[in-house]
């Protein structure tokens, strides 16, 4: 019921298409799309109650339904319209189920308007008028006149299973077409693809059909194009190039072809012709073949409705039974109106490509003349799509690959001999090693021959023709005769022969690439090292620009910054200028207010204002006036006082500032005293210490220059060395005089140092006072200066007192040593108490 009318065709450009019909059982078990779909089960179905195998082993619907959905996902198939397919799908298996009634006695139909019908419609997105009116009437056009045929129970079932037919072939064929936009962008890109034509082989079960009879007959004609590129063209070559050849025979399917492919008298013709009579069946069909084609070796007829055809790979026999329905197109106009009316989208596409075919149908050889394609058989549409399947094999170039099925139980490591000896006969393979080890499998014309290989040659041959080139370098490298022939236009070689010639042309161009690379690289490490050079020099021309401009712009931030120095500090030296200024000019005014203050209660203004009463009476007009002066001053007089009493009090703040400032001068001037009076301390203990330990070596020396003292030392001590050398006595005096002037020496720098670092450091104290109190002008803050002035003192004093420290102990080793093992009761130990501590009791 599910056969496709696309059954059969296999595209070039061959892509992975899930199975619709395998989706049904998949969609059924999917439980998310229960709601949507309106799914039940599996064995329900009409359409699905003829397969007894709902699952198979090893093989989850679910993660297969996933995997389906992923590639639909890969390959650009929107999310609707992977729904609308879904949708299609489901529609179909609910179209199997929709059932009809009879509604008169002439067996006329109407459909049963239940869950099927109700589930179609909603799919399709239709009316339930709309599918009845598809489905149980036909309309017909005689003499100009619309004519509306009701539809008998069979014509009902067959139209229902006919749009079945028609939206699962339309379905894959849409499947296929998006599938193919999706690859068409890579094509576009590059303008080259492979493409791969994957088939199954001959089909031979206990019961063939119309399908494996379709199959068969395709792999016929792809047997016959594998026959003619292998085979035929090739020995075709050898022959038009003119060399000795012997011709290999094969086995042609060419009558086989025949057989199928006939007019008027072809399986496909009259299986075509026995299709178009209303009364015909599948027996008469049968009846037909055997009483036209019994003659032909590649034919015999069997009982009742068989038949059998010796294919390529062996004999086939065939049940008639159902040809004639499969073959017949029974979609008529009324279904692709019905799938244009729907509102899905995807129906309407169907509906306008099948109208599309109908109004642009192309004129072939193999097709019969009729104003609709609808109208073809599905034996004639697969004939067509099978002859454009080869004329677009014949366009390209093709490689075969043969694919041997190892065991019929399809179990791992499992090597059937019969069977693969039987198929490689079957397909023509041992034909083919036959003829490749007979025959010249490497060939190549002469102008590519000598072009690739004429720069082995010894001499110069370019002037020479194609073919004198090809013969001399056969000739240079002794290839034997029997090993290539030399046709009119190309040179043929046996297997192998070739690569020995490549492999003289690759050890040949590597040495000349070695040699190419040695020198390129010679030449690229002169042009670097001259680069490096020139580079160098300008970098250091560079270098030397950037760093007088560098320098230059230090120096004018130089002189700017000491330009700003200055007409800073002579601002500030102004602003101080204009500050003592203004203070001086308030504490004038505020004196001379004073004095005025002083002056108001004087005769002498009495006196003036007893003159101006007097004089009011004569003139009272310049009595008025001189009153009002007097107001005049009087207010201005007042504004003084009060200036006077605002300028007091800023003086009073200007004296408490001064007075601050003196306090903390004076604070200054007792820490930088106290400093000086500790360095001068310090200095006075180091001095002291120095000569102290001057005093002391001198002491020293004159006890250890006299060998009385040396031998009252060794009686006291009653170690007295017998046998001793006069010698080495007389030498010990000499040693420790030396080493005690050594000793001296180190003394005198240390006090040289110390009376160096203290007149330094007390010169710097000194210059930092005057700095602070004024009397010295420096652009340095003296308190910081003072701080590591003290830090210098202190780490210097610290260095100092180590290097006493180190000379003390040289002394005392000096005084251990020189005095040959004194007793530690010697009385120059009490001279030497002020080096430290001592652990005399160390020394022997």
């Amino acid at each position: 019921q599910f056969y496709s009318r696309s059954q059969g065709l296999y595209s070039v450009q061959s892509v992975s298409v899930p199975t619709i019909y395998f989706i049904s059982y998949v969609l059924v078990l999917q439980r998310h799309s229960e709601e949507k779909l309106n799914l039940k089960k599996v064995d329900e179905y009409k359409y699905l109650k003829q397969s007894c195998c709902y699952s198979i082993a090893g093989v989850d619907d679910a993660e297969m339904f996933r995997a389906v959905t992923e590639a639909m996902n890969i390959v650009h198939i929107s999310q609707e319209d992977q729904d609308n397919v879904f949708a299609m799908v489901s529609a179909v298996l609910w179209l199997g189920d929709v059932s009809f009634t009879i509604i008169d006695n002439e067996n006329h139909v109407e459909i049963t308007v239940e869950e099927a019908a109700e589930t179609v419609s909603r799919l399709l997105g239709c009316s339930i008028e709309d599918l009845n009116l598809a489905l149980s009437k036909r309309h017909m056009k005689v003499n100009n006149e619309n004519i509306v045929q009701k539809l008998t129970l069979t014509q009902a079932t067959d139209t229902r299973d006919a749009l079945a037919k028609a939206l699962y072939a339309s379905l894959f064929e849409w499947l296929v077409e998006q599938i193919n936009k999706s690859l068409s962008v890579g094509k576009r890109r590059t303008g080259r693809s492979i493409s791969i034509l994957d088939i199954y082989g001959f089909e031979s079960f206990d019961k063939n059909s119309f399908e494996q009879f379709c199959i068969n007959y395709a792999n016929e004609r792809l047997q016959q194009h594998f026959n003619r590129h292998l085979f035929k063209l090739e020995q075709e070559e050898y022959v038009e190039d003119g060399i000795d050849w012997a011709k290999v025979e094969f086995e042609d399917n060419q009558d086989c072809l025949n057989l199928f492919e006939k007019k008027p008298l072809g399986l496909l013709s009259l299986l075509d012709e026995e299709s178009t009579f209303p009364n015909a069946t599948d027996l008469t069909f049968a009846n037909k073949l055997k009483q036209h084609l019994d003659t032909n070796s590649c034919f015999r007829g069997e009982r009742g409705k068989a038949f059998t055809v010796r294919h390529y790979a062996g004999e086939v026999a065939y049940d008639t039974s159902g040809f004639l329905e499969k073959n017949r197109d029974l979609l008529h106009m009324d279904s692709i109106q019905f799938l244009a009316k729907c509102k899905l989208s995807i129906p309407q596409t169907f509906a306008s490509k099948m109208l599309a075919q109908s109004d642009n149908l192309e004129s072939v050889p193999y097709r019969p003349s009729v104003a609709d394609s609808q109208k073809l058989s599905v034996a004639m549409k697969f004939k067509g799509q099978l002859f454009q399947l080869m004329q677009r094999l014949e366009s390209t170039t093709p490689h075969f690959i043969r694919c041997i099925k190892p065991n019929n139980l399809q179990l791992p490591a499992i090597y059937g001999q019969e069977l693969v000896l039987q198929q490689l006969k079957c397909c023509g393979v041992l034909e083919v090693v036959r003829i490749s080890r007979s025959g010249y499998p490497t060939r190549m014309t002469h102008q590519k021959f000598a072009r690739r290989y004429g720069f082995l040659l010894l001499e110069d041959v370019a002037s020479q023709d194609p073919l004198s080139v090809s013969v001399a370098i056969l000739h240079q490298f002794n290839i034997l005769p029997e090993m290539y022939q030399v046709g009119y236009t190309k040179l043929f070689f046996r297997t192998g022969q070739i690569g020995n010639l490549e492999n003289t042309r690759n050890r040949t161009l590597h040495g000349v690439l070695r040699v190419q690379s040695c020198f390129r690289g010679y030449q690229a490490r002169r042009h670097a090292s001259e680069r490096s050079r020139g580079v160098l020099a300008l970098q250091s021309f560079i270098r030397a620009e950037n760093a007088r401009q560098s320098y230059s712009s230090l120096l004018r931030k130089h002189r700017a910054a000491t330009l700003v120095q200055k007409n800073l500090r002579g601002w500030r030296a102004r602003r101080y200028f204009i500050k003592i200024r203004k203070a001086s000019v308030v504490i004038q005014s505020g004196i001379r207010g004073c004095l005025v203050r002083r002056c108001a209660g004087n005769v002498d203004l009495l006196n003036v204002l007893r003159e101006f009463e007097s004089k009011k009476e004569a003139d009272g007009d310049q009595i008025l006036i001189k009153a009002s002066f007097l107001a005049e001053l009087q207010r201005r007089i007042l504004r003084a006082e009060a200036t006077v009493r605002e300028k007091d009090e800023e003086n009073e703040m200007l004296h408490q500032r001064l007075q601050q400032y003196e306090n903390r001068w004076l604070e200054y001037e007792q820490k930088m005293k106290a400093m000086e009076e500790m360095w001068q301390k310090q200095m006075r203990s180091l001095q002291s210490s120095l000569s102290v330990a001057k005093k002391s070596l001198a002491l020293d020396e004159t006890p250890r220059m006299s060998d009385s003292s040396v031998e009252q030392s060794w009686e006291s001590n009653g170690n007295h060395v017998g046998g001793g050398s006069s010698q080495q006595l007389a030498a010990a005096p000499r040693i420790t005089g030396r080493e005690m002037n050594a000793s001296m020496s180190v003394i005198g720098r240390l006090a040289e140092e110390l009376e160096q670092r203290s007149q330094v450091f007390a010169d710097d104290a000194k210059f930092l006072v005057e700095v602070k109190s004024g009397q010295a002008d420096a652009s340095l803050n003296p308190d910081v200066e003072l701080r590591r002035l003290k830090q210098n003192f202190d780490s210097w004093k610290k260095d100092f007192g180590s290097r006493i420290r180190e000379t003390k102990v040289i002394l005392n080793k000096l005084a251990s040593g020189g005095g040959g093992g004194g007793n530690e009761s010697s009385p120059n130990s009490a001279k030497r108490k002020w080096w430290g501590r001592l652990n005399t009791s160390k020394f022997s």
